[in-house]
């Protein structure tokens, strides 16, 4: 996502508008800013195929919070539908609050 900058020929608001442009773009562009929160999620031992509801692929995920002690890990290196899904994989059952970006 880009700050829109407007045509005008008033050269302050113009010189104004690269510098805001040049300051926010970097920050709005930033993939954890477009992020989604997925709230008990029910993983299970071995692979739980959990849709990210991001409608492209994920960039990144982490853990937010375990309801027990679990090791969990990505299988996204051969997820078969990365745009969907978010494959963990889960030593045990365990309920997590992910964020997914």
């Amino acid at each position: 996502m880009k700050l829109p900058v407007f045509q005008t020929d008033n050269k302050d608001l113009s010189l104004m508008q690269t510098k805001w442009r040049a300051t926010l773009d970097p920050v709005l562009a930033n993939p954890s800013l477009q992020s989604i929160i997925l709230e008990n999620v029910a993983l299970k031992a071995g692979v739980t195929h959990v849709n990210h509801k991001l409608g492209r692929k994920p960039v990144g995920w982490r853990v937010i919070r375990l309801r027990n002690a679990a090791q969990v890990h990505d299988n996204q290196d051969d997820n078969q539908r990365p745009d969907l899904t978010l494959d963990l994989v889960s030593n045990t059952a365990v309920s997590a609050d992910l964020e997914v970006f």
